[in-house]
């Protein structure tokens, strides 16, 4: 059973960031967060933000673009930031070992239509829009079937 999707508004970078350190608090491996969104969109700043909260000590968090993945060892879990859009077919995910990754660390993807049918129904989406009025806002649409979500992404705050 799919939650209706619930849309909010974040009105400048440190919201996103602020949004992105509240949820990662609550974050435990297995866990997966798939970050949807144009470029742009503001995907990456939140994968950025959430992770350099959980780190022991602060590091450069770059983009996966190139790489793919990036891995990040955090005192609450290992983190998975991948980032999907240069691959075209299937099997290349299953290559990274990102289907492992699933049950052993907190895994945020950039472009998961990518992962078709290896997407995980525990999953939550974060669907980020940019307004196309006003420069720097992003429209939030959270959207999960696993009962864990609503608690763990903190939309009640």
């Amino acid at each position: 059973m799919t939650k209706s999707p619930c849309t909010f508004t974040l009105n400048s970078p440190e919201d996103t960031a602020e949004f992105a350190t509240r949820v990662g608090a609550s974050l435990v491996p297995g866990d997966i967060l798939l970050l949807e969104g144009e470029i742009g969109s503001g995907k990456t700043h939140f994968a950025r933000s959430l992770i350099q909260s959980l780190m022991a000590e602060p590091e450069d968090v770059p983009s996966p673009t190139f790489t793919l993945v990036q891995a990040y060892d955090t005192p609450q879990a290992e983190i998975w930031h991948c980032d999907l859009y240069r691959l075209s077919a299937v099997e290349e995910i299953e290559e990274l070992g990102l289907t492992e990754a699933f049950d052993t660390a907190i895994c945020l993807i950039e472009w998961p239509e990518k992962l078709g049918p290896l997407t995980p129904d525990s999953a939550a989406t974060l669907s980020f829009k940019t307004d196309p009025n006003t420069l720097g806002i992003r429209h939030l649409t959270l959207s999960w079937s696993d009962p864990k979500w609503p608690q763990k992404l903190r939309i009640d705050e």
